[in-house]
C-alpha cells in the first residue's frame, strides 16, 4: 500500500459504529485511531451539540470541513463525523489519503441506537427527522466510497473481519 494511501476512512450515519469499529480494527491493524468529531470539538473547545447550539449548523460544518481537509496522518483509521460528507473539499482530501469505507447500516437500526438526536449531537436542520437525514445522505456516502460495507444482522468481529480482508 502507498503511503498516499497507507489510511482508512469510515464513513456513515451518526451511530453506524464508525468510532467504535475504528477503535478496534486500528488495534487489529497495527494502526493509529482519529476521531474526526474528537479534532472538531478540540478546535470548538466545547462539546459538537454546544457550539451547533450556539453557532448554528453552518458553523458548525465549516468548522469540521476545516478540520478534516487539516488532516495530515501515515497509517491511521479516520471515523469522519457523519456531516463531513457533505464538504466536498474534505472528502477529496481524505480520498486523496485513504480508501473510504462506507458503513452502511439500516435506518431502523440508525433510529434504535440514536434514540434521542438532541442529545447527540446530530447536525440536521430543525424539523428535520433521522429518515430524512438518511434520505439526504445516504446516497452522498454511496457517493464518495471506495468501498460499501452492509452491517445488517453483522456482529462487530463478523464487520471487523469483513473490512480487514477488504483492505
Amino acid at each position: 500500500m502507498s503511503v498516499a494511501k497507507s489510511n482508512i476512512v469510515l464513513i456513515g450515519m451518526p451511530a453506524s459504529g464508525k468510532s467504535t469499529l475504528g477503535v478496534q480494527l486500528a488495534k487489529w491493524m497495527s494502526m493509529g485511531f482519529i476521531d474526526t468529531d474528537l479534532l472538531v470539538q478540540a478546535r470548538a473547545g466545547e462539546s459538537m451539540q454546544a457550539f451547533q447550539d450556539a453557532n448554528g449548523m453552518d458553523a458548525y460544518q465549516d468548522l469540521e470541513c476545516d478540520t478534516v481537509k487539516s488532516l495530515v496522518c501515515e497509517n491511521c483509521v479516520i471515523a469522519t463525523g457523519g456531516s463531513a460528507v457533505y464538504c466536498d473539499g474534505a472528502m477529496n482530501h481524505l480520498k486523496s489519503l485513504a480508501r473510504i469505507i462506507f458503513l452502511d447500516v439500516p435506518i431502523d437500526e440508525i433510529k434504535r441506537r440514536i434514540g434521542d438526536t438532541s442529545q447527540r449531537g446530530v447536525v440536521m436542520q430543525l424539523g428535520m427527522t433521522l429518515d430524512d437525514l438518511y434520505g439526504e445522505r445516504h446516497p452522498l456516502y454511496l457517493q464518495h466510497a471506495d468501498i460499501v460495507v452492509d452491517c445488517s444482522g453483522k456482529s462487530q468481529s463478523e464487520l471487523l473481519a469483513e473490512i480487514r480482508a477488504l483492505v
